[in-house]
């Protein structure tokens, strides 16, 4: 299955236990395939690189730059085009999750954020927090 996730999404599961983690975990288990986009790749690294960060990344014994090399290595990165018109106006960087599993062919978007979780689905692609999503992704036929 392949899965796009938000950015608070990726970070919680990159720093934290919990289902973001477990989503994580299962693609690098190959039971789905995490997509994402040099945009996202580019908001994960600015989120990460924040202060507030800064004593998680050390208590985990990693950088924000080996991180998101793993996360590069985990992900199948692709190059979406920019959606017709915009979706989300009142936070238009949630556009680019959404352009992202378009061109993915994404069969599940996974996210935390009300902008995105409000919609349901775009385009066919249902919208789900990180613990339905697994509830989905264990249950999907192979």
């Amino acid at each position: 299955m392949r899965i796009v996730a938000d950015t608070n999404t990726v970070l919680s599961g990159l720093l934290w236990q919990g289902a973001p983690r477990r989503l994580l975990d299962l693609a690098r288990e190959r039971k789905g395939t995490l997509c994402t986009s040099l945009v996202l790749l580019a908001e994960l690294a600015e989120v990460m690189a924040r202060d507030k960060f800064a004593e998680r990344l050390r208590a985990a014994g990693v950088s924000a730059i080996e991180l998101l090399q793993d996360y590069e290595r985990l992900a199948e990165t692709v190059t979406p085009e920019a959606l017709p018109t915009p979706v989300i106006e009142r936070d238009p960087d949630d556009d680019h999750v959404l352009a992202c599993a378009v061109s993915a062919e994404a069969r599940l978007i996974v996210s935390g954020d009300s902008h995105l979780l409000d919609l349901k689905a775009y385009r066919g692609i249902p919208i789900h927090t990180a613990s339905v999503a697994l509830s989905k992704i264990v249950s999907a036929p192979r």
